[in-house]
């Protein structure tokens, strides 16, 4: 096979971190493994191994004819037989797929917000549906939808799997108390719903003030990011509640915690939740997308309704005052990602996929 990943950025996000887990896995794998990045490089670039092939397109238009046939001529010089387009990008090897018609097109669907799909605009993806010759979902919501919206029957749902970190030396310091700190690994978006982890930072300021909260995912200096600032000031918090924007050292930052969560609204199946099981991490996290499918509550972490303040904030104090529980948690939740989330175990699945294609 002579598979290549297309993405339009490598900033530190989900579907950009896959794209590179899969073109990285495969490279071990198949003839031929490549990665294209359309828009914007990023952060993640120096994850991709050298055995994998590798082109920028620098693409600064919707439909970008420059790109789009240097896009053309590097599938047909690498022949290149299928082409697995990871989130919005779908678009471009929709494009290709126009002007190189003999290319098989896969979808990669990593949308987060799979608790309103209700509200998941439609039109251009019935229309371009059709030119795919399969879909993958990061949950089992998305790929009902898929199959019930765009009438789609060649879907499939294969979880995110996590990799370990290359090339990155180990820079960030947290802030805080050693053995008191509490990681949140989420980009300042909507639907991590940060709000819910300062309701609790709150009440942990007058219960437990030596424990401290470290946010670490991408700021977009909007106006989500201005909120979240505005509540740390606004009530007192500036010793409480730490950002820290993009980092890449994750296994340092996450080797310097004690407990991780996630206060999401809406998800798919985030790689935060893999990421702290596979270092070990007592978790503490929301109740949506697919990770019920990986926390069993009680079992290996605490899982939580969305918006369940209090319950959120009990289950912390619970972990807090039992490091015996942490332990076990932790333990737990790394058989349970090596055993069903491990890159061998996940792209065995998606090549015998492949093969009925």
């Amino acid at each position: 096979m002579r598979i290549l990943q297309i993405i339009d950025s490598l900033e530190a996000g989900g579907a950009e971190r896959m794209a590179v887990n899969y073109a990285n896995a495969l490279a071990k794998q198949i003839d031929f493994s490549g990665l294209v990045v359309s828009r914007k490089e990023g952060p993640l670039l120096n994850q991709v191994d050298d055995g994998v092939s590798y082109l920028f397109l620098n693409r600064i238009k919707i439909i970008d004819f420059k790109a789009l046939y240097t896009l053309r001529n590097y599938v047909r010089v690498n022949s290149i037989t299928l082409v697995h387009a990871h989130s919005t990008s779908f678009f471009l090897a929709f494009l290709l797929k126009l002007v190189h018609p003999s290319i098989k097109i896969i979808w990669h669907d990593h949308y987060g917000d799979s608790e309103f799909l209700n509200k998941r605009p439609l039109l251009a993806l019935r229309l371009i549906a059709p030119f795919f010759s399969g879909i993958v979902a990061v949950n089992q919501k998305l790929k009902v939808w898929a199959q019930e919206n765009l009438h789609f029957k060649n879907a499939i749902y294969l979880p995110n799997f996590p990799s370990e970190e290359k090339n990155i030396t180990a820079y960030t310091v947290l802030e805080g108390v050693d053995g008191k700190r509490i990681v949140c690994l989420a980009n300042l978006r909507v639907q991590k719903n940060h709000f819910l982890l300062m309701e609790v930072a709150k009440k942990m300021q007058l219960s437990h003030p030596e424990w401290t909260f470290h946010l670490v995912g991408k700021d977009f200096q909007d106006d989500y990011s201005k909120q979240i600032q505005s509540l740390i000031i606004e009530h007192h918090l500036e010793k409480n509640v730490f950002l820290y924007g993009t980092k890449q050292d994750m296994k340092n930052i996450l080797d310097q915690s004690t407990i991780a969560i996630l206060t999401s609204q809406s998800e798919g199946l985030p790689m935060a939740i893999l990421e702290y099981g596979l270092h070990k991490k007592p978790v503490v996290v929301t109740n949506v997308g697919e990770i019920s499918s990986v926390i069993q509550n009680g079992k290996n972490g605490f899982l939580i309704l969305a918006n369940q303040e209090q319950l959120f904030y009990k289950s912390v104090v619970t972990l807090i005052e039992n490091d015996v529980l942490r332990t076990d948690f932790g333990n737990l939740l790394y058989d349970t990602v090596t055993e069903n989330y491990a890159e061998d175990v996940v792209v065995k699945k998606y090549l015998d996929w492949l093969q009925t294609i």
